[in-house]
């Protein structure tokens, strides 16, 4: 989408509006009925699983692990390798930054539609509701994402505490996805093998100020990943990260040290690099290339709604990693998880159509998946005659 196309209205930075809204709240921010966080039911009592991965493979740990991805699609891990230190100086140099001047975080602007760069993303209307966040995002991997300019040079040392929190966060990426694949009774490397040598991986930092009003607003709005696996480091002043489980939203406590770890959409589905020579798989080929891509495991491991609450008295702040397919992967599920009973659910696609869907669509539940559903008669038809022949 053009940058010139897309005109989003007044948006202000919402550390300003704090300074200055004592009471009330801008109506962009305000939203309607059944958004609103008050407008659902919180399941206080629940909690989402934690692993601790320096157990793993064994099999007790693996078993919650898969339970975890199956029954959750969000866990915390412990144990997990990246030293306190360095989570600590990130969210210390993370933190500096949005407590700079305006005019000093504005040399690094979001354009209208980006995705990169300080500001708000996902805002494509002047009507749409805003959330009550700043961001800083930024693409990591490949190089040729990266966006140099828009990467602070102050505080000092953040560019260099991010290279190295970067690294350790995919080397922990890589490991998950090899005991995911496991759960799955895969081969560890089947993931990692299939995510090909430019894998991506960006960073998005969030700080949600205080809100005057905070039962009206949303800090982010509800949506799923569009990544393969997403893992959030929090910090320890309260609870602002919400998890959809059936008919209620679910808070994500903060652990020490912990870091929570997402199934995205992405991994739900998987490269199509099969033996056509094998009469079982060319049936299960066939049966995919009329369309089909849910997410790698055919829905077996889903992909969950979450959203972020903010607070009246304190401020939150997260860092966010998605590490995600090369964009020259093409997706679609996986041999082993579509049967008679389990068919193709959706099209093929490669990683790269859908992150340009996903990028270009407004933070909505899970609709950004839709546009790869087989969920109309003229694709229903021909995946019917293409299973036949």
């Amino acid at each position: 989408m053009a940058t010139a196309e897309i005109k989003i209205g007044q948006v202000d930075d919402v550390q300003e509006l704090q300074r200055t809204c004592h009471a009330t709240v801008p109506e962009r921010y305000v939203r309607d009925g059944e958004e609103r966080p008050d407008g659902a039911k919180v399941c206080d009592h629940a909690q989402i699983p934690v692993v601790d991965v320096g157990e793993l493979p064994r099999d007790d740990e693996l078993n919650k692990l898969r339970l975890a991805c199956e029954e959750w699609g969000f866990f915390q891990v412990v144990n997990h390798g990246i030293a306190d230190e360095l989570l600590d100086e990130m969210e210390k140099v993370t933190r500096e930054f949005f407590m700079l001047p305006l005019e000093e975080k504005e040399k690094y602007p979001m354009e209208p539609g980006g995705i990169q760069g300080y500001g708000h993303a996902f805002v494509f209307s002047e009507d749409q509701k805003l959330d009550w966040s700043n961001m800083l995002a930024l693409g990591v991997d490949p190089a040729f994402i990266r966006r140099p300019h828009l990467w602070p040079t102050n505080p000092a040392g953040f560019t260099e505490t991010l290279e190295r929190y970067s690294g350790e966060v995919r080397a922990l990426c890589r490991r998950l996805l090899s005991h995911i694949a496991e759960t799955l009774a895969l081969a560890p490397g089947t993931f990692n093998d299939m995510f090909g040598g430019e894998a991506v991986q960006a960073v998005r930092m969030n700080f949600y100020p205080p809100c005057p009003r905070p039962e009206l607003v949303l800090g982010l709005s509800a949506h799923s990943d569009g990544s393969a696996v997403t893992v959030l480091q929090q910090d320890a002043s309260c609870a602002g990260l919400q998890v959809r489980r059936d008919d209620a939203w679910v808070p994500v406590h903060p652990i020490p040290h912990a870091l929570v770890i997402n199934l995205g959409d992405s991994l739900e589905a998987r490269k199509q690099a099969i033996n056509l020579h094998n009469d079982f798989n060319l049936h299960r080929v066939r049966a995919c290339v009329c369309g089909c891509v849910q997410v790698l495991t055919n829905g077996r491991y889903k992909s969950v709604e979450h959203r972020a609450v903010t607070s009246e008295k304190q401020d939150r702040l997260s860092i966010v990693t998605f590490y995600a397919p090369a964009y020259d992967v093409e997706l679609g599920p996986m041999p082993e998880f579509v049967t008679d009973d389990e068919p193709c659910r959706y099209r093929r696609f490669s990683h790269g159509e859908y992150s340009r869907h996903y990028v270009t669509s407004k933070l909505e539940g899970k609709k950004t998946l839709e546009f790869a559903k087989i969920n109309n008669s003229t694709e229903s038809e021909l995946l019917k005659r293409t299973e036949a022949a």
